[in-house]
Protein backbone atom coordinates (compact mmCIF):
# COMPACT_ATOMS: atom_id res chain seq x y z
CA UNK A 1 0.00 0.00 0.00
CA UNK A 2 1.58 3.31 -0.78
CA UNK A 3 1.01 6.11 1.79
CA UNK A 4 1.06 10.07 1.36
CA UNK A 5 2.13 11.92 4.39
CA UNK A 6 2.52 16.06 5.62
CA UNK A 7 4.92 16.42 8.60
CA UNK A 8 2.03 17.08 10.66
CA UNK A 9 0.47 13.02 10.04
CA UNK A 10 3.67 11.31 9.71
CA UNK A 11 3.63 9.59 13.30
CA UNK A 12 0.55 8.46 12.23
CA UNK A 13 1.17 6.78 9.40
CA UNK A 14 4.72 5.33 10.31
CA UNK A 15 3.32 2.51 12.44
CA UNK A 16 3.96 -0.57 10.26
CA UNK A 17 6.02 1.26 7.45
CA UNK A 18 8.09 -0.54 6.15
CA UNK A 19 9.78 2.21 3.67
CA UNK A 20 9.90 5.57 4.06
CA UNK A 21 11.03 8.42 0.90
CA UNK A 22 11.57 11.97 2.52
CA UNK A 23 11.03 14.24 0.27
CA UNK A 24 11.34 17.71 2.41
CA UNK A 25 14.87 17.73 3.05
CA UNK A 26 14.74 20.55 4.96
CA UNK A 27 12.41 18.97 7.48
CA UNK A 28 12.58 17.65 10.53
CA UNK A 29 9.42 15.45 10.66
CA UNK A 30 11.24 12.31 10.65
CA UNK A 31 13.07 12.87 14.36
CA UNK A 32 9.62 14.44 15.69
CA UNK A 33 7.80 10.94 14.27
CA UNK A 34 10.45 8.55 15.15
CA UNK A 35 8.77 7.06 18.19
CA UNK A 36 6.10 5.77 16.02
CA UNK A 37 9.16 3.74 13.65
CA UNK A 38 7.85 0.43 14.42
CA UNK A 39 8.91 -1.08 11.46
CA UNK A 40 10.99 1.00 9.21
CA UNK A 41 13.93 -1.10 7.57
CA UNK A 42 15.05 1.64 5.05
CA UNK A 43 15.03 5.67 4.74
CA UNK A 44 15.40 7.10 1.97
CA UNK A 45 16.00 10.62 1.40
CA UNK A 46 15.70 12.84 -2.19
CA UNK A 47 18.71 15.06 -1.68
CA UNK A 48 22.22 14.71 -1.32
CA UNK A 49 22.71 15.97 2.34
CA UNK A 50 21.46 13.91 5.04
CA UNK A 51 21.84 15.83 8.13
CA UNK A 52 18.36 16.28 9.15
CA UNK A 53 18.32 12.50 9.49
CA UNK A 54 21.12 11.86 11.21
CA UNK A 55 19.65 12.57 15.08
CA UNK A 56 20.57 9.76 17.46
CA UNK A 57 17.53 7.64 16.92
CA UNK A 58 17.57 6.50 13.52
CA UNK A 59 21.93 6.50 13.91
CA UNK A 60 21.83 4.29 16.93
CA UNK A 61 18.55 1.87 14.59
CA UNK A 62 19.55 -0.92 12.18
CA UNK A 63 17.19 1.27 9.64
CA UNK A 64 19.58 1.73 6.32
CA UNK A 65 19.61 4.82 4.77
CA UNK A 66 20.05 6.47 1.69
CA UNK A 67 20.32 9.18 -0.53
CA UNK A 68 19.99 10.64 -3.86
CA UNK A 69 23.69 10.79 -4.70
CA UNK A 70 24.60 11.99 -8.47
CA UNK A 71 21.38 13.80 -9.46
CA UNK A 72 23.27 17.52 -8.52
CA UNK A 73 26.99 16.81 -9.16
CA UNK A 74 27.30 18.41 -12.86
CA UNK A 75 24.33 20.81 -11.84
CA UNK A 76 25.85 22.27 -8.98
CA UNK A 77 29.42 22.52 -10.59
CA UNK A 78 27.60 24.52 -13.07
CA UNK A 79 26.04 26.89 -11.21
CA UNK A 80 29.44 27.49 -9.12
CA UNK A 81 31.49 27.78 -12.22
CA UNK A 82 28.55 30.20 -13.19
CA UNK A 83 28.64 32.21 -9.88
CA UNK A 84 32.75 32.73 -10.11
CA UNK A 85 32.36 33.78 -13.76
CA UNK A 86 29.33 36.35 -12.58
CA UNK A 87 31.71 37.86 -9.71
CA UNK A 88 34.86 38.32 -11.67
CA UNK A 89 33.51 39.28 -14.46
CA UNK A 90 31.60 41.74 -12.51
CA UNK A 91 27.49 41.15 -13.96
CA UNK A 92 25.46 42.38 -11.10
CA UNK A 93 27.64 45.32 -11.94
CA UNK A 94 26.93 45.22 -15.55
CA UNK A 95 22.91 44.38 -15.04
CA UNK A 96 22.66 47.09 -12.22
CA UNK A 97 24.22 49.62 -14.86
CA UNK A 98 21.71 48.59 -17.46
CA UNK A 99 18.99 49.74 -14.98
CA UNK A 100 20.01 52.86 -14.65
CA UNK A 101 20.65 53.18 -18.18
CA UNK A 102 24.47 53.48 -17.66
CA UNK A 103 27.27 53.27 -19.65
CA UNK A 104 29.50 52.39 -17.23
CA UNK A 105 32.84 50.80 -19.06
CA UNK A 106 35.68 48.91 -16.42
CA UNK A 107 38.12 46.05 -16.71
CA UNK A 108 37.28 42.60 -14.54
CA UNK A 109 39.38 39.86 -13.31
CA UNK A 110 40.60 37.02 -15.04
CA UNK A 111 39.77 33.51 -13.21
CA UNK A 112 42.30 31.23 -15.00
CA UNK A 113 45.05 30.65 -12.73
CA UNK A 114 43.56 31.92 -9.45
CA UNK A 115 43.37 29.34 -7.02
CA UNK A 116 40.17 28.12 -5.14
CA UNK A 117 40.05 26.06 -2.51
CA UNK A 118 36.51 23.85 -2.58
CA UNK A 119 35.44 21.84 0.83
CA UNK A 120 34.33 18.94 0.70
CA UNK A 121 35.73 16.07 -1.15
CA UNK A 122 32.06 13.42 -1.73
CA UNK A 123 30.80 13.80 -5.47
CA UNK A 124 29.78 17.22 -5.57
CA UNK A 125 32.56 18.36 -4.56
CA UNK A 126 34.82 16.44 -6.97
CA UNK A 127 32.93 17.60 -10.17
CA UNK A 128 32.79 21.32 -8.45
CA UNK A 129 36.98 21.02 -8.49
CA UNK A 130 37.16 19.38 -12.09
CA UNK A 131 34.97 21.67 -13.66
CA UNK A 132 36.55 24.70 -11.69
CA UNK A 133 40.23 22.91 -13.16
CA UNK A 134 38.43 22.86 -16.93
CA UNK A 135 38.85 26.15 -17.03
CA UNK A 136 41.95 27.03 -15.65
CA UNK A 137 41.56 27.60 -12.28
CA UNK A 138 43.99 26.12 -9.55
CA UNK A 139 42.01 23.74 -7.41
CA UNK A 140 42.73 22.67 -3.46
CA UNK A 141 40.14 19.81 -2.79
CA UNK A 142 39.44 19.89 0.90
CA UNK A 143 37.90 16.52 2.13
CA UNK A 144 37.12 15.49 5.37
CA UNK A 145 40.52 14.32 6.40
CA UNK A 146 42.19 17.14 5.38
CA UNK A 147 39.89 19.88 7.58
CA UNK A 148 42.85 20.07 9.94
CA UNK A 149 44.25 21.66 6.72
CA UNK A 150 42.21 24.10 5.75
CA UNK A 151 43.39 26.96 7.61
CA UNK A 152 47.13 27.12 6.02
CA UNK A 153 45.20 26.83 2.87
CA UNK A 154 43.14 29.94 3.61
CA UNK A 155 45.74 32.99 2.86
CA UNK A 156 46.16 32.30 -0.30
CA UNK A 157 42.97 31.62 -1.46
CA UNK A 158 41.08 33.75 -4.07
CA UNK A 159 37.68 32.03 -4.14
CA UNK A 160 36.84 29.64 -1.08
CA UNK A 161 34.16 27.24 -2.48
CA UNK A 162 31.69 25.57 0.06
CA UNK A 163 30.63 21.97 -0.29
CA UNK A 164 30.34 19.86 2.44
CA UNK A 165 28.30 18.34 4.01
CA UNK A 166 26.82 19.19 7.64
CA UNK A 167 28.49 17.57 10.46
CA UNK A 168 29.39 18.11 13.76
CA UNK A 169 33.17 18.24 12.47
CA UNK A 170 31.79 21.21 9.56
CA UNK A 171 29.24 23.16 11.39
CA UNK A 172 30.51 27.09 12.35
CA UNK A 173 33.42 26.21 10.07
CA UNK A 174 33.94 29.51 8.50
CA UNK A 175 33.51 31.60 11.82
CA UNK A 176 35.48 34.99 12.19
CA UNK A 177 38.56 32.93 12.71
CA UNK A 178 38.49 31.53 9.33
CA UNK A 179 37.56 34.40 7.61
CA UNK A 180 40.19 36.64 9.20
CA UNK A 181 42.77 34.18 7.19
CA UNK A 182 41.23 34.90 3.69
CA UNK A 183 43.21 38.34 2.10
CA UNK A 184 40.59 41.29 1.00
CA UNK A 185 40.39 40.18 -2.36
CA UNK A 186 38.59 36.42 -2.20
CA UNK A 187 35.12 35.53 -2.35
CA UNK A 188 33.54 32.79 -0.94
CA UNK A 189 31.04 30.49 -2.57
CA UNK A 190 28.83 28.34 -0.56
CA UNK A 191 26.19 25.96 -1.95
CA UNK A 192 26.51 23.62 1.06
CA UNK A 193 24.64 24.29 4.01
CA UNK A 194 24.00 27.46 5.47
CA UNK A 195 25.21 26.57 8.75
CA UNK A 196 28.01 26.10 7.29
CA UNK A 197 28.81 29.73 7.79
CA UNK A 198 28.68 31.64 10.86
CA UNK A 199 26.16 34.64 9.05
CA UNK A 200 26.77 37.34 11.64
CA UNK A 201 31.15 36.68 11.12
CA UNK A 202 30.29 36.96 7.31
CA UNK A 203 28.30 39.75 7.22
CA UNK A 204 30.92 41.30 9.67
CA UNK A 205 33.95 40.69 7.12
CA UNK A 206 31.82 41.85 4.08
CA UNK A 207 30.85 44.94 5.58
CA UNK A 208 34.20 45.67 7.06
CA UNK A 209 36.04 44.94 3.10
CA UNK A 210 38.35 42.26 4.75
CA UNK A 211 36.92 40.22 1.81
CA UNK A 212 35.58 41.61 -1.53
CA UNK A 213 32.44 39.24 -1.80
CA UNK A 214 30.40 36.26 -1.77
CA UNK A 215 27.85 34.21 -3.29
CA UNK A 216 25.62 31.98 -1.17
CA UNK A 217 22.76 29.87 -2.11
CA UNK A 218 21.89 28.10 1.05
CA UNK A 219 21.43 30.06 4.78
CA UNK A 220 20.99 29.06 8.10
CA UNK A 221 17.37 29.96 8.08
CA UNK A 222 15.48 29.41 4.50
CA UNK A 223 13.81 31.14 3.14
CA UNK A 224 16.08 33.77 4.20
CA UNK A 225 14.48 36.46 6.39
CA UNK A 226 13.68 39.60 4.48
CA UNK A 227 15.35 41.32 7.24
CA UNK A 228 18.55 39.82 6.82
CA UNK A 229 21.57 42.60 5.74
CA UNK A 230 23.03 39.60 3.22
CA UNK A 231 19.87 40.61 1.07
CA UNK A 232 21.30 44.55 0.56
CA UNK A 233 25.13 43.63 1.17
CA UNK A 234 26.90 44.83 -1.71
CA UNK A 235 29.27 42.47 -3.59
CA UNK A 236 26.60 39.72 -2.34
CA UNK A 237 24.66 37.14 -4.47
CA UNK A 238 21.66 35.86 -3.07
CA UNK A 239 20.03 32.51 -4.30
CA UNK A 240 17.52 30.57 -3.23
CA UNK A 241 18.67 26.71 -2.61
CA UNK A 242 18.50 26.24 -6.36
CA UNK A 243 22.19 24.79 -6.88
CA UNK A 244 21.15 21.69 -7.92
CA UNK A 245 17.95 21.91 -9.38
CA UNK A 246 18.29 21.32 -13.25
CA UNK A 247 14.65 21.58 -15.12
CA UNK A 248 13.93 17.48 -14.90
CA UNK A 249 15.20 17.14 -11.64
CA UNK A 250 12.36 16.01 -9.51
CA UNK A 251 11.99 13.47 -12.10
CA UNK A 252 15.65 12.84 -11.70
CA UNK A 253 15.27 11.82 -7.90
CA UNK A 254 12.20 9.86 -8.42
CA UNK A 255 14.56 7.52 -10.92
CA UNK A 256 17.16 7.21 -8.17
CA UNK A 257 14.34 6.19 -5.61
CA UNK A 258 12.29 4.05 -8.25
CA UNK A 259 15.53 2.05 -8.94
CA UNK A 260 16.76 1.30 -5.28
CA UNK A 261 12.94 0.10 -4.17
CA UNK A 262 13.24 -2.31 -7.21
CA UNK A 263 16.50 -3.53 -5.60
CA UNK A 264 14.86 -3.77 -1.91
CA UNK A 265 12.33 -5.80 -3.55
CA UNK A 266 14.66 -7.82 -5.32
CA UNK A 267 16.59 -8.34 -2.34
CA UNK A 268 19.65 -6.76 -3.72
CA UNK A 269 22.10 -4.33 -2.41
CA UNK A 270 20.83 -1.15 -1.96
CA UNK A 271 22.54 2.46 -3.42
CA UNK A 272 23.88 5.26 -2.47
CA UNK A 273 23.82 3.66 1.52
CA UNK A 274 25.00 6.56 3.98
CA UNK A 275 27.27 5.58 6.39
CA UNK A 276 25.71 6.67 9.67
CA UNK A 277 28.50 6.88 11.74
CA UNK A 278 30.69 8.81 9.21
CA UNK A 279 27.32 11.21 7.08
CA UNK A 280 28.68 10.11 3.89
CA UNK A 281 28.01 7.02 1.40
CA UNK A 282 29.90 3.91 0.79
CA UNK A 283 28.78 1.85 -1.95
CA UNK A 284 26.03 -0.37 -1.02
CA UNK A 285 23.86 -2.19 1.66
CA UNK A 286 20.99 -4.37 2.62
CA UNK A 287 18.04 -3.29 4.69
Amino acid sequence: MRLASDAASLAEVLPGTEVLLVWDFLSDAVRDAWPAADSLRWVHTASAGVDRLTFPGLLASDVTLTNSRGVFDRPMAEYVLGLVLAMAKDLPGTLAAQTRGEWHHRETEPIAGRRVVVVGGGPIGRAIAGLLAAVGMDVELVGRRDFDGLPGLLPSADWLVLAAPLTDATRGMLDAAALALLRPSARVINVGRGALVVEPDLVDALREGRIAGAALDVFAREPLPADSPLWTQPGVIVSPHMSGDLIGWRQDLVEVFRDNLARYRAGEPLRNVVDKTLGYVTTGGRP
